[in-house]
């Protein structure tokens, strides 16, 4: 399984929008052949500090994490070059909802945890 990861800075205040966004998608990537699941998070503004044993806030804003699971690398590869992909993404977004540019990232699963399932 692959799982690729769209980090995404979103401006304040474009918050809601962006999670609206992919509320009213139009789900054509869920007919995707290889396609698994698809996860949308938000950033939180805590983190732990080893040094202190602590939680505290946060100053820096967090990325959104979009992310897509499939069975193959190909099958993602093959996604982003289908109509479904283009008709998919053709509906931008205004630029001011971003705080600077996303990072897309892909990983190998090595390990699941899942029950029955396994990478």
């Amino acid at each position: 399984m692959f799982v690729v990861t769209n980090r995404i800075p979103v401006a304040e205040g474009h918050e809601a929008d962006f999670e609206d966004r992919f509320r009213h998608r139009a789900h054509l990537i869920d007919q995707s052949p290889g396609f698994i699941k698809n996860l949308v998070m938000r950033p939180v503004q805590r983190r732990f500090n080893h040094q202190t044993g602590e939680w505290e806030e946060k100053e820096e804003r967090g990325f959104y994490l979009v992310q897509t699971y499939w069975e193959s690398e190909q099958a993602f590869w093959d996604w982003t070059k289908s109509e479904s992909f283009r008709i998919a993404h053709s509906n931008r977004p205004p630029a001011e909802m971003f705080a600077g540019a996303n990072v897309l990232e892909i990983h190998e699963v090595v390990l699941n945890t899942e029950e029955n399932d396994s990478a």
